[in-house]
């Protein structure tokens, strides 16, 4: 059981939930208030990390086609 709350499925599932949840905040920022663009630019700045880390594990998850 314990194995599993550390898989990376798991962290792969959690990171993008995340990736979701920071979507979802960029996009209804500007209308919430007047746009602060330092948070704005750290919100994007950690989705775009956030992706990364998800393709990278993705690929890690993933066997090689074959040729």
């Amino acid at each position: 059981m314990d194995e599993n709350l550390h898989s990376p499925q798991r962290r792969l599932i959690e990171m993008r939930i995340e990736h979701a949840d920071l979507d979802d905040r960029i996009d209804r920022k500007p209308s919430d208030r007047p746009a602060d663009d330092l948070v704005l630019r750290r919100l994007k700045k950690r989705r775009l990390l956030l992706r990364n880390h998800i393709t990278r594990l993705e690929a890690q998850l993933s066997p090689p086609e074959p040729a």
